[in-house]
């Protein structure tokens, strides 16, 4: 066991399929065999259907299908806490224990080479607090160089990603201040990354009226309140593989799809200099905009109808 990778946090609740398919990928990474596997499997609520419980009872049998990482250890939860207390606790108990900590959802398939990835950033940026997360995600714009670098951005992902706990632990998700950006419409406009994507609507929807439960937004609240630096990788060391329904962001698909994902994908070049890639950030930008356009949306509104 190498002593300086970073542990794994692992996430799964009630999608088997889904959780043999991601930590198969894993298993397959050229650093699991040397790495530590935490899996948080959440319980079921009360009241809850039979189909649900069964698909939880066989996730917890995926789980133990194989040893999927050098050493493996599950913790079941014996209730339901919902995807963002899971986040929040799991990850906060695992970082404060090792002091850095890679994450996964149980609908993300990795390349072969993005613990490596994680592994080479963290240990790179450990001790610069400006860089406050690592992502495996890349955004699919084509016009994106890919130069197998890396580069930074001003917003979080929470598609496969890594953090420290110098960060971790300094986060406020209560973020009683976010009336701040209520009161200031070009902070809103920064938030939502140069207005190519409706943040705010969302963060909204997480302090006002619990229409949302996301630990994501409020990490990137943090992150955005201190100017914080997030690496990214040219092209994507993660494929989302939970746009059939099981999960509850499926229409981000149409804003994110990959439909070049290349498992052998391969980061060898980081940035020196720890700052905003403006060219990049631009291309992003346009990308965004494009994807979340009211024309973009009309469009996508025919596909659906004409199921094309």
């Amino acid at each position: 066991m190498l002593p300086d990778l970073a542990p794994i946090v692992f996430f799964a609740y009630n999608r088997p399929d889904h959780t043999r398919k991601s930590l198969l990928a894993l298993s397959e990474n050229t650093l699991a065999p040397d790495s530590k596997l935490y899996i948080f499997c959440d319980g079921t609520p009360k009241g809850t259907s039979e189909e649900n419980i069964k698909n939880n009872n066989l996730v917890k049998a995926v789980l133990r299908e194989k040893k999927w990482c050098g050493t493996v250890e599950i913790v079941e939860s014996s209730f339901n806490k919902g995807l963002a207390k899971s986040v929040i606790e799991g990850v906060g108990s695992i970082v404060e224990k090792y002091g850095k900590v890679i994450v996964l959802e149980d609908d993300l398939i990795t390349s072969r080479y993005f613990l490596e990835y994680m592994n080479s950033s963290l240990n790179k940026y450990e001790k610069n607090k400006s860089v406050v997360q690592i992502s495996g995600f890349s955004f699919p714009s084509p016009k994106l160089q890919n130069n197998q670098g890396s580069f930074f951005l001003p917003i979080t992902s929470t598609w496969g990603w890594a953090t420290w706990g110098r960060e971790w632990e300094s986060l406020d998700f209560n973020c009683r201040d976010y009336i701040e950006l209520k009161q200031d419409k070009e902070m809103r406009y920064n938030f939502n990354f140069n207005g190519s994507y409706n943040y705010t609507k969302m963060f909204f929807q997480q302090m006002e009226s619990n229409k949302i439960s996301s630990w994501g937004i409020r990490f990137y609240w943090n992150a955005f309140k201190r100017n914080g630096k997030i690496l990214y990788p040219d092209k994507s060391l993660v494929y989302n593989n939970g746009w059939d329904g099981t999960g509850k962001h499926n229409d981000s698909y149409e804003i994110f799809p990959m439909p070049d994902w290349d498992k052998d994908f391969k980061v060898k070049n980081f940035p020196d200099i720890v700052k905003f890639d403006d060219e990049k950030v631009n291309i992003i930008t346009k990308y965004m905009k494009s994807r979340t356009s009211i024309y973009f949306k009309i469009f996508i509104k025919i596909k659906s109808i004409f199921n094309i």
